[in-house]
């Protein structure tokens, strides 16, 4: 199995508002960047999506390092996930990413790291200049059509 490492971000210029989510993926010496951008969402929504399409982008089973500055996804993937599920997702906001989700890590092994967000961790300063960039392009982009 084929151990890679995700770096993910998202954004939101306001919560909820305009959002941005990006990922550099890495394999020894290949890395994929993506990122895209939503209307009306959330943070927390930005920063799930970003894991969610980094996960869609492996073309088979690996062994998944993902290295992230949001502790509620490290804590969500690690530690609260799994009675989510057995409860239904009862009382939960992101269903459907995180069922999403559920699907797109089916085929791996996750862990997931929490790395201090604006830190100068080169990834992460990476990631989140993306996510915001792509958040502010499509504020930019709706606020032409007015």
């Amino acid at each position: 199995m084929k151990s890679v490492e995700i770096y993910t971000d998202g954004s939101c210029l306001k919560n909820p508002g305009f959002g941005g989510w990006s990922f550099i993926l890495r394999y020894k010496n290949y890395e994929k960047i993506s990122y895209g951008s939503e209307k009306n969402t959330t943070n927390n929504r930005m920063e799930l999506l970003a894991i969610i399409r980094a996960l869609e982008a492996l073309k088979e089973p690996c062994a998944v390092k993902i290295f992230t500055d949001s502790n509620l996804m490290v804590r969500s993937i690690n530690e609260w996930l799994e009675l989510w599920v057995k409860k239904g997702f009862r009382g939960k906001k992101n269903v459907d990413l995180w069922q999403e989700y559920l699907q797109a890590s089916r085929p791996h092994k996750i862990q997931a790291f929490w790395i201090r967000a604006h830190n100068g961790h080169a990834e992460n300063e990476k990631c989140d200049a993306l996510a915001r960039a792509a958040a502010l392009s499509l504020q930019r982009e709706e606020d032409a059509k007015y």
